[in-house]
């Protein structure tokens, strides 16, 4: 969890940091290497979306947030709730469909929720966590709570209505939310200039008349950094912010798809500028990390991770006896 005050609106890049950071994105990226191996293994069934290429969005943005606020994610969250601080053994639980997992197995990879860490989803809908995070936002407001609501989406959900309902509400209403759109290029398989007139997200949210801003989404420090401005603005009650992080996903839409829209090619040239190896290197060459350090880093992440699974596999499944409770019908 974010170890600085909220208001703070520069990162703090020392050696500490910088290293808290890249174990952030290493945690993440060595979880979703290990959720795609046992995907294939079919101990991980149904839908997975991997984070792979994108850690720098959900590590950035994290850092600007206290524990009071809010966070609403997609189906591609696994990475925002283990930065958020859910347990990443409660998480495999979860992928396993297993009771221990942090919805008792219910929810599986595209719905983890953790109220007590105020991880609002895991949304399969596109675009839907959107009027959630306006809702939670709006409600903060009115009981008068120094909150933010952070709401990630993909560049697909732009199409949906409900971002412009959303943009527009949280304008008019001057609702302390921060729209983080994670632009990786393609709605599913669609190109964003095959389907959008308007390829800025940004300009399209700023016509709403709030803050928007583009920034690189591969670039960890720069995500902080606009995060930390965004929640500084909203802070100081000048109402929602916008953040257009453009960014790019290294494996597939989902497990099941062939990506027959884009070249080995493109993926190997922006594998290049990934935001783990480019935030590895700037380190190393900035004298913040030997790689001594670098090797701890990922033998304490592959323990965890090891012991994540180990928890997984451990946990037993629901009981048919209880699969009924919390469970309503509307009549």
């Amino acid at each position: 969890m974010n170890k600085y005050a909220p208001g703070d609106v520069r990162p703090h890049l020392t050696r500490d940091h910088c290293l808290h950071l890249m174990k952030q994105m290493t945690r993440i990226r060595r979880f979703e290497e290990k959720c795609a191996e046992l995907y294939t293994q079919e101990k991980i069934r149904g839908f997975l979306h991997l984070y792979i290429g994108e850690e720098a969005v959900a590590t950035g943005v994290t850092e600007a947030l206290g524990p009071e606020d809010a966070v609403v994610a997609t189906y591609r969250e696994h990475g925002h709730a283990l930065v958020r601080g859910v347990p990443a053994d409660r998480i495999m639980a979860e992928m396993f469909g297993r009771i221990d997992g942090v919805c008792r197995g219910r929810g599986g990879s595209m719905h983890l929720f953790d109220v007590g860490r105020r991880f609002y989803g895991g949304n399969a809908i596109v675009g839907g966590g959107l009027p959630l995070a306006v809702g939670l936002a709006l409600a903060d407001k009115m009981q008068g709570r120094d909150r933010v609501t952070v709401c990630f989406f993909g560049e697909g959900a732009v199409a949906e209505g409900e971002f412009h309902e959303s943009l527009n509400l949280a304008a008019l209403w001057k609702l302390p939310v921060l729209f983080v759109c994670e632009n990786n290029g393609y709605a599913m398989g669609t190109a964003l200039d095959r389907s959008e007139s308007e390829t800025d997200i940004h300009a399209k949210a700023a016509s709403y008349r709030l803050p928007a801003e583009v920034v690189d989404g591969m670039n960890v420090v720069e995500v902080e950094a606009a995060a930390r401005r965004a929640t500084g603005a909203i802070r100081a009650a000048e109402g929602p912010y916008f953040l257009e992080c453009r960014t790019y996903r290294f494996r597939a839409h989902s497990m099941f798809d062939p990506q027959l829209y884009r070249s080995k090619d493109e993926v190997a040239a922006w594998e290049k500028k990934g935001p783990v190896v480019r935030f590895r290197d700037w380190m190393v060459a900035a004298g913040m990390a030997h790689e001594a350090d670098l090797a701890r880093i990922e033998e304490e992440v592959a323990a965890e991770v090891t012991a994540a699974v180990a928890f997984a596999e451990a946990s037993e499944w629901e009981s048919v006896n209880t699969m009924l409770e919390e469970v309503g019908a509307l009549g």
